[in-house]
């Protein structure tokens, strides 16, 4: 007999969980006759503003598209370099160079994945030679955890760099009590079915206490048209659709929960590791981790992976190749000081086990069975 596999993501569980909810939405949308940047988009993006604690957010398609939406607003693209991390999803470069600008990544702290300041300065204070002037700085919060945004933040001051969070998998995760995407100029937000808040298509957000900022961005994701027809600025076809946002607004309405249980199975995996000798994921002091994945170092992945499969738990790698390491950037894209040494040792032991809220509690204890047979070896 199989063994049933327990999914490393599972976004069908997600609409299946909230299916009477995300019917009724959806249908409302359809009969609206209105189905982009109507009734239901400006509705989430005042819902989103309010939950997550800033003034304005603007909606548009997609996480990617929502950073290069704040590089053009803020004026950063061709002539400049923004200074980002390549231990993340390729698409926080893709969208710096969508805006026209250079990429320039640094290492990460070993023990939470997040871009090292340490290393940033060491960048800010003496830039790669050529390196056209850094115009931004983009700290990515890795797997719902934190970035060290005190000290991110005080360099950027010191050097009158604006900083963008990079928040795509930190919907909801805190610091010093505060939610991430409020701390800075600007904040960006992957909308993508696997995340904490997430579509059942593709979205985006960004959110911004700067009123001009998020008015210019509003035009600029439709053609820079203040007025229909007419574009004032030079801008981009990025819109969240009204399907999407009838559906985020129903599953806004239910993060702050689900986040909460994300954070109930990673207390369960964390007994489950409890004598093994794999350290459980280091959790910043001051900051609240919403887990958008569980993330381990083991050395010998490939065959960790197979054993927790044949005990029907599935495990993902996020992220396997460095963005500085793939074919598409390799050899072109500048490096901080360290030449990313710490990137690259995550991404030769990174592995990540299952983390979605609908998980009930006999997977829990199946995947933490799992966990202690196959660490106990």
């Amino acid at each position: 007999m199989t063994t049933p596999i327990i999914g490393q993501a599972n976004p069908g569980a997600g609409y299946r969980e909230l299916q009477t909810e995300i019917d009724a939405a959806v249908a409302r949308a359809l009969a609206s006759g209105w189905y982009i940047l109507g009734a239901e988009g400006r509705a989430f993006e005042a819902e989103y503003a309010a939950w997550l604690g800033t003034e304005r957010a603007v909606g548009c398609a997609n996480g990617t598209d929502a950073l290069a939406l704040v590089l053009r607003g803020l004026g950063v693209g061709a002539g400049t370099s923004v200074v980002t991390v390549s231990h993340t999803a390729v698409a926080t470069v893709a969208a710096i160079e969508m805006a026209g600008a250079t990429p320039v990544l640094v290492d990460i702290e070993p023990e939470t994945y997040t871009l090292n300041p340490a290393e940033l300065a060491a960048l800010l204070a003496n830039p790669p030679a050529g390196l056209p002037p850094i115009g931004a700085i983009i700290p990515v919060h890795l797997y719902g955890q934190a970035c060290d945004l005190d000290a991110i933040i005080a360099l950027a001051a010191q050097y009158g760099v604006p900083v963008i969070e990079d928040c795509s998998q930190a919907h909801g995760a805190t610091l010093h009590g505060r939610k991430l995407g409020t701390f800075t100029e600007a904040s960006c937000f992957s909308l993508y079915p696997t995340k904490n808040l997430g579509a059942l298509g593709d979205g985006g957000v960004l959110a911004t206490n700067d009123a001009t900022l998020a008015d210019n961005i509003a035009a600029i994701r439709q053609y820079g048209w203040r007025t229909h027809y007419l574009s004032d600025l030079i801008g981009v076809n990025s819109r969240l659709d009204e399907i999407q946002a009838a559906i985020l607004r129903v599953k806004l309405a239910h993060l702050d929960r689900h986040n909460a249980r994300r954070q109930q199975i990673a207390a369960a995996y964390d007994a489950a590791l409890a004598g093994t000798g794999v350290a459980a994921p280091v959790r910043r002091a001051g900051a609240g981790h919403v887990f958008h994945q569980y993330v381990l170092r083991v050395d010998n992945r490939a065959e960790v992976q197979a054993q927790l499969r044949a005990l029907g738990v599935a495990t993902g790698i996020h992220y396997p190749v460095p963005v500085h390491r793939q074919l598409a950037y390799e050899g072109r894209i500048a490096l901080g000081p360290s030449g990313c040494v710490e990137t690259e040792r995550a991404a030769g032991s990174v592995m990540s086990l299952p983390m979605y809220p609908q998980l009930t509690d006999e997977q829990v204890a199946t995947i933490s069975d799992a966990v202690r047979t196959v660490f106990a070896r």
